[in-house]
């Protein structure tokens, strides 16, 4: 299935009725469920109780609780992604790549962020549900890329999709896996080395005829 896919079977926001404010004060409830009991612990019941808001009616707007997690990650105040634009590609890849790296980092997102992570491996419906995220957000970043084709700073064909990957797989590693600090100097790397590569540039052969 594509991520666009992905992205239109995302459940949808609960009607008007329901208003913002209450929205949030759910999304702010599954997360905290989420990231203090696992995914295991959280139920509808439990967000019902820490919201204020009848279980009937979280049911009537997500039909289970991977549907409900699913809408907080992509609608929580706690994970908004606002993309940089910071004039080059360089500058917006540091800027996204920082981002990411708070996510990861301070609380309470990054409980948030490795708590989804489990859940995502532990339930088949999560996991569809994990991909409705990543595809919400790699739509809010699309525009960096697309400013970089514009300026002639990446070629038409790029694939967004693989660039945010590296980035991110090299955050995820650092931070979560190894456990290891990442600074501005691995910002700076990271974004060179995925642009421009690792390797020593070659120098051309000389085309001019030998005596």
């Amino acid at each position: 299935m594509s991520d666009d896919n992905a992205q239109r079977r995302a459940p949808a926001a609960p009607r008007n009725g329901g208003g913002p404010r209450k929205k949030q004060e759910i999304f702010d409830a599954t997360l905290d469920l989420l990231r203090e009991k696992g995914y295991a612990g959280l139920t509808i019941e439990g967000v019902a109780e820490r919201s204020g808001v009848n279980k009937t009616t979280i049911y009537r707007w997500w039909p289970s609780k991977g549907a409900l997690l699913g809408a907080a990650l992509i609608g929580a105040r706690q994970l908004g992604l606002t993309p940089p634009d910071t004039g080059t590609l360089q500058g917006d890849l540091e800027a996204l790549l920082r981002t990411m790296l708070k996510l990861l980092t301070d609380a309470p997102a990054a409980d948030i962020v490795v708590s989804a992570l489990g859940a995502a491996t532990q339930s088949p419906e999560m996991a569809e549900h994990a991909r409705g995220f990543f595809a919400d957000r790699l739509a809010r970043e699309r525009p960096i890329f697309e400013r970089a084709v514009a300026r002639g700073e990446l070629p038409p064909d790029t694939d967004p999709m693989l660039l945010v990957d590296l980035l991110a797989g090299a955050a995820w590693l650092r931070i979560v896996f190894r456990r290891e600090p990442a600074g501005e100097d691995f910002v700076t790397h990271a974004v060179r080395t995925v642009l421009s590569g690792a390797a020593v540039p070659t120098l051309p052969s000389d085309p001019s005829p030998k005596p």
